[in-house]
């Protein structure tokens, strides 16, 4: 069954201050079985992303791309935090192999890059950021495929405030 997005939201990013403070928004919208695709070009700015969430939350330690590691893994007061990045994945079945299953849960928030590498197997998300480069910035396309996705997706937008964004219904 194909699921549409409930909700599209476009944000403009001249500048990597931007994404931290896309990254800053988004962090208080998270919350425990909260599944988010992060998608992107290398060097789109998805670690970047991440790593300005991380930091609004309170984490003061390095974070670092999971590329080799295929996951870092945060804990924040009681919520888990996991990081993936399938990039190097041959095969779906990979994600089965690794038990990655299990992280995600009520109590985790999963933040996959390279989702596609993973297909069928990682669980469908809750909210999907699509970052594309824009001269010398980036456009984030927020797209909810769940009710929660939905909600985290007008929080965002009334946290980044400035008008710098569009939201609108998805084609069905």
């Amino acid at each position: 069954m194909v699921h549409s997005p409930d909700v599209n939201a476009v944000f403009e990013l001249p500048d990597e201050a931007a994404t931290q403070r896309l990254g800053a928004c988004l962090a208080p919208q998270l919350s425990g079985g909260l599944v988010v695709f992060l998608e992107g070009d290398l060097g789109a700015g998805k670690t970047t992303l991440v790593r300005a969430l991380l930091r609004k939350l309170g984490h003061l330690g390095p974070v670092k791309s999971p590329t080799y590691s295929l996951v870092e893994v945060y804990v924040i007061s009681s919520l888990y935090l996991y990081h993936f990045d399938f990039y190097r994945f041959e095969s779906p079945e990979e994600f089965l192999d690794a038990g990655f299953g299990e992280y995600f849960n009520d109590t985790a928030v999963c933040l996959v890059e390279w989702p596609e590498r993973a297909q069928g197997c990682v669980p469908s998300p809750d909210l999907r950021l699509r970052i594309h480069h824009a001269g010398l910035g980036r456009v984030v396309e927020a797209m909810a495929d769940t009710p929660e996705g939905t909600q985290c997706i007008k929080a965002l937008a009334s946290a980044w405030g400035d008008g710098n964004f569009s939201a609108m219904p998805a084609p069905r």
